[in-house]
């Protein structure tokens, strides 16, 4: 994968510990379609680094000294809307997860998970999808009370939804982008902007992770292990 203009997809990595930087950075490597443009060790310094590289995505650890990753993906969507953030997580962040829907975070990637995820995940946030970890995505459910608990509230609100507007919504909690959806179920992609707008005005959602969510909650995505 490519950025607009052509060249590799460039990433700004962000972790306060450097052996986890140069973990996530040799996964990277093995995409030639992928380049890390600037590493920083706090979320002050990567918000620094997205305003001077622009890249496609920042993947940044939630916990990291001076300004966290939800500040800094906060940040970074106000000062730099064209990069998606994307937080890096472990099973020990339940209450910074939890916080993190709100705070305009395209993806949630376990630090710990396949380094296959991680790809697929900066792919996906970069062609403008958003990506959960399905360990994330699952884990996002217990919190909030779990699937079983959560899902008659979340069918509800889902009951308002057209037939097209359920299936736009199960894409987009299997991770899939605009174009990808607008492959699968055969429309252009300007008619699934339009539907996902649709979406998320009648679910009261503000992107595309809290959506997933719901779709999770509401069973329209299969279960993970």
């Amino acid at each position: 994968m490519s950025d607009e203009h052509g060249g590799p997809l460039r990433v700004v990595l962000a972790d306060d510990e450097a052996l986890v930087r140069a973990g996530v950075r040799a996964i990277l490597a093995a995409d030639p379609g992928v380049e890390v443009v600037g590493e920083a060790e706090d979320g002050h310094a990567a918000v620094e680094l997205v305003r001077a590289h622009r890249p496609r995505v920042a993947l940044l650890d939630i916990r990291m000294p001076r300004c966290d990753g939800l500040s800094a993906a906060a940040q970074i969507r106000r000062l730099v809307p064209e990069t998606a953030p994307v937080i890096l997580t472990t099973f020990g962040d339940d209450d910074l997860i939890a916080r993190a829907l709100g705070h305009g975070a395209a993806g949630f990637l376990l630090k710990s998970g396949d380094p296959r995820e991680l790809l697929a995940g900066v792919r996906a946030v970069a062609d403008g999808g958003a990506y959960l970890s399905p360990r994330v995505a699952r884990r996002v459910i217990e919190l909030s009370g779990g699937r079983l608990a959560r899902g008659p509230y979340a069918r509800d609100r889902l009951a308002g939804l057209t037939d097209r507007e359920r299936e736009v919504l199960a894409l987009v909690g299997a991770g899939l982008s605009n174009a990808e959806i607008a492959r699968r179920l055969h429309l252009v992609e300007g008619t699934v902007k339009s539907y996902l707008t649709s979406v998320f005005t009648r679910l009261d959602v503000r992107n595309r992770v809290q959506a997933a969510i719901l779709a999770y909650e509401a069973g329209l995505v299969p279960p993970t292990r």
